[in-house]
């Protein structure tokens, strides 16, 4: 818990930034009848009935420091999806960085093995030589930051019936440019002065 605090307290440097990482899911459904549209003394109504049509895996990568998101949307998530949103985040987002610090929880997926399983040796290497890779606790997703994005992006774009995965990626990507462009830094408060006084009963009991 105190590695993720400490990282949260650094000086922002552009060349050593800080990305919070988090994954869900979106099960798309198809409407079985046509949604009527709200009209004046109306609201909008919609059957209850449903048929469901795959599910999206979200993969979220946010820079608190400089409010900076990417949201990938993809089939699956397996050892690939990440390693590729990794590959993007290294050799596209932030080329000239000379290390990211990757703050994640701990899904076995989460790993340098991945990249190994994606890519050639020589690439996996050098995406890893470019990675401080950072974990949450088990029980501790809270303290990425990441999951607070995903809660906003949950509440003001997936609160709805999506109908399949191109729409979900469309959708997604609409609220990621809006959200780039309007919202602002997280300014994060929970130190590790606090965690030693408000969690002490998850620090072990050390004998007199």
């Amino acid at each position: 818990m105190e590695n993720v605090l400490q990282v949260y307290t650094r000086p922002y440097d552009a060349d050593h930034p800080v990305i919070c990482m988090d994954e869900t899911t979106k099960q798309c459904v198809q409407e079985t009848r046509t949604p009527q549209p709200a009209i004046p003394g109306h609201p909008a109504r919609y059957d209850a009935e449903y048929r469901r049509n795959g599910v999206g895996h979200l993969l979220m990568y946010y820079a608190p420091f400089e409010d900076w998101r990417r949201t990938d949307v993809a089939a699956n998530h397996a050892a690939p999806t990440w390693a590729e949103g990794v590959r993007r985040l290294v050799e596209e987002d932030f080329p000239q960085a000379q290390r990211i610090t990757l703050v994640m929880d701990n899904l076995s997926t989460h790993t340098g093995a991945s990249l190994y399983k994606t890519f050639e040796p020589q690439r996996a290497r050098a995406l890893l030589d470019k990675l401080e890779m950072v974990y949450t606790p088990k029980h501790g997703s809270w303290l990425n930051v990441a999951e607070c994005e995903l809660s906003v992006l949950s509440r003001q774009c997936l609160d709805r019936r999506i109908a399949d995965i191109d729409a979900l990626r469309m959708e997604v990507s609409a609220w990621t440019d809006a959200r780039n462009r309007t919202s602002e830094p997280v300014q994060w408060r929970f130190t590790t002065a606090d965690a030693r006084i408000k969690l002490r009963h998850l620090y072990p009991k050390l004998r007199d």
